[in-house]
Order: C-alpha cells, then sequence, then structure tokens
C-alpha cells in the first residue's frame, strides 16, 4: 500500500469515526477549532490531510493517531516474532536468533494421544510448561507436568514428551545441542 493509498483513505475513515459518534461537523469544528468546510473537505477526500488536522480531531474523538491513518498495528518492540515451524506435528516458534549455545523455543504441541518412542541424541534440554499438561517419559520415569512445573534432563537418555491426550500443552523447551546446561540462580550472590 502506498503512502497515496493510505492518504485515500482517511477522509473515509474520519466520516465514519465522527458518525459512529453520532458528531456533527458543526460539533467537530467547535471542539478542534476547524473549520467545517475544512473538515468536510478532508472527509471527502478533497483536502490532504496533515498532522496539525489530524492531531486536534484525534483529541477530539479520543483515538489514537493511528486509528484516523489507518496504520498496521506494531507489536511489542522488544519482541522478536519470528515465523513458526512445524516440526514432529508441533508448533514451535524460535526464540533466540544467533546460531549455536543454548536455543530457546516456545512449542504448541496439539491435543493428541500418542505411543511414547523414547529416543537419544547428543545435547541437554530444559522443559517449562505454560499450559495444558505434558507428558514425559525419561528413562524408567513417566510424568506428567503441569502449567508452572519443569524439567531438565541429559538427552542421552532415552526420552520421549508430548500431549497427554486431554487438550494441547503450550511450553518453553530449552536446548543445548552441545550439553550445555542452564544456570539456575535460586537467589541473589551476596558481596
Amino acid at each position: 500500500m502506498t503512502t497515496d493509498d493510505v492518504l485515500a483513505d482517511v477522509g473515509p475513515r474520519l466520516r465514519r469515526i465522527r458518525k459512529e459518534r453520532e458528531v456533527t461537523l458543526a460539533a467537530l469544528s467547535e471542539a478542534t477549532g476547524i473549520s467545517v468546510s475544512t473538515l468536510s473537505r478532508l472527509e471527502s477526500g478533497l483536502r490532504k490531510p496533515s498532522l496539525e488536522l489530524l492531531l486536534p480531531i484525534a483529541q477530539a474523538h479520543k483515538v489514537p493517531l493511528d486509528e484516523l491513518v489507518g496504520a498496521p498495528p506494531v507489536g511489542d518492540p522488544r519482541i522478536r516474532a519470528s515465523r513458526p515451524i512445524q516440526r514432529w506435528g508441533r508448533t514451535h516458534w524460535p526464540l533466540t536468533r544467533q546460531p549455536g549455545g543454548l536455543q530457546a523455543y516456545k512449542v504448541l504441541e496439539p491435543q493428541r494421544k500418542l505411543e511414547p518412542e523414547p529416543r537419544t541424541h547428543e545435547g541437554y534440554e530444559w522443559l517449562y510448561v505454560l499450559s495444558g499438561k505434558l507428558r514425559l517419559v525419561l528413562g524408567e520415569h513417566d510424568v506428567v507436568l503441569v502449567a508452572g512445573e519443569a524439567a531438565e534432563f541429559d538427552t542421552r537418555v532415552p526420552h520421549w514428551f508430548g500431549s497427554t491426550g486431554e487438550g494441547p500443552v503450550e511450553f518453553l523447551s530449552l536446548f543445548g545441542a552441545q550439553g550445555e546446561r542452564m544456570h539456575v540462580r535460586a537467589r541473589p550472590r551476596r558481596g
């Protein structure tokens, strides 16, 4: 979408917002200090919108400026969204950007009842359940982890994890292919 397309959509959006609020051009003019004729030309697209005109209109309607211009929603700038990866019937969202070292993923396992097939490989894994129930088969142990619970293990031990079949499960996975382990500090160090 070009800038001209965005600007062309502003007029109809201004009219829609004003009518939804059941405000007349005269009342909006009084609230903003912008003449009725200028407001009318803005809504009909005969006048190009400018910041000096849009700011008082946004304030009068008590809406963000973005809503008047139809700006696309912006996510949290602290979170760099990555594309999900489909693997083994699960959806993985990579949370780390750099190659090597510990890799973090948010994982969504759909509701399904699978027969565990424990496997081994090099590495070390840490799991934290966000929601649902995660079945973990680790060596001779068969446990169910619920939201707020975590497990860590050497992946050379035969292991398998997935849904209990009672619903989907969402969890975080930290994996170190070279056997890197998490460093958890339970309390602050003393100086």
